[in-house]
């Protein structure tokens, strides 16, 4: 290489780094929306991939991220360094106008809606690299169906592998990049939750998001950008729902479990009684003693069959049928 085509080579990553750092002090707000110059894609090669991921993980930090990456968008670099989010850009949710809807309807396009999430999400760098990233699954999945409606079947799965794909080559630490891959594996999840839910599928969605649980919940919070105020409204009303279920069954589970499996059905037999109410009061009633200290916990069912025999006739006022009636109580006349 010649010494005039190094300082070109040396001008050009200048330049490259200087429009990196521009984009940054715009998500930051400390840049003119008009200074933005174009830099060539091949500039941005000859920067290392730390310096890289430095400038990005500034800007997407910035209280203004929206406006830092459409910095990167009008000089170049998204194209350079993130072509995946680039094929965000003109891509629409829709292609024909709902029927009913006239003035007002909007196409929802898919890169808007990307910047917002990004700036909704909380600044933390895995969750907001997760915005960034969690549809670029969109560009490969985009489908129309014969009456116009647009699909992105399986828009998740793909955008994790191209996720993969961008945080290796940022050299993103592994352990964020396995969170951020999560997060955009699993982003549609939680929006999927509505109240028949059972406690069950509850308990089994919060098991399998594993310790990401809260940053999922920020992530799918962060990803309502509808302007309509009624639906917002019902989206995040049943992301606290979902949260609100999962502490409490998380504290109900958290609590000592006081009485043996199969207790129930021990005292029906034992005292003759058919399944229903007089036997839940009857094990409420065994219950209680635990609590008071009475009873052992998680003793065997008998224990707590011989209290329920000695205290049965004063707590419910049945007769039993397990002790035999003594010599003096005999019938006269038999």
């Amino acid at each position: 290489m010649t010494v005039e085509e190094s300082e070109a080579s040396g001008e050009r990553r200048d330049a490259a780094r200087a429009a990196l750092r521009r984009a940054a002090r715009a998500a930051a707000g400390l840049a003119r929306e008009d200074d933005v110059a174009v830099v060539e894609p091949e500039a941005f090669a000859a920067l290392e991939p730390i310096e890289v991921l430095r400038e990005l993980d500034a800007l997407l930090l910035g209280s203004q991220a929206a406006a830092g990456l459409d910095h990167l968008r009008r000089s170049g670099a998204l194209e350079a360094l993130l072509p995946e989010v680039q094929g965000l850009i003109g891509l629409h949710e829709d292609t024909v106008r709902p029927q009913g809807r006239r003035d007002g309807y909007a196409h929802k396009d898919v890169w808007a809606h990307t910047c917002t999430v990004v700036e909704q999400a909380a600044p933390t760098r895995v969750l907001r690299w997760a915005a960034l990233l969690h549809d670029v699954g969109k560009v490969r999945t985009r489908n129309v169906a014969p009456d116009g409606t647009v699909h992105f079947l399986g828009h998740a799965e793909v955008g994790a592998r191209m996720a993969r794909r961008v945080l290796r080559r940022l050299a993103i630490p592994a352990e964020d990049a396995a969170t951020i891959r999560f997060l955009v594996l699993h982003h549609l999840r939680a929006s999927q939750y509505d109240r028949s839910w059972t406690d069950s599928a509850v308990r089994r969605f919060a098991r399998e998001m594993e310790q990401h649980l809260d940053e999922l919940l920020l992530l799918s919070r962060a990803d309502i950008t509808t302007q309509r105020a009624a639906r917002k409204a019902a989206g995040l009303t049943a992301l606290d729902e979902l949260a609100r279920r999962i502490r409490e069954l998380r504290e109900l589970d958290a609590q000592p479990v006081l009485l043996p499996k199969g207790l129930g059905t021990a005292l029906i037999e034992a005292f003759g009684l058919p399944p229903g109410p007089v036997v839940g009061r009857l094990r409420k009633a065994v219950e209680q003693a635990v609590e008071r200290g009475e009873l052992p916990m998680q003793a065997a069912a008998e224990v707590y069959v011989a209290w329920a025999r000695e205290h049965l006739a004063g707590l419910l006022d049945v007769p039993t049928r397990a002790a035999a009636p003594k010599p003096d109580e005999q019938d006269p006349s038999a």
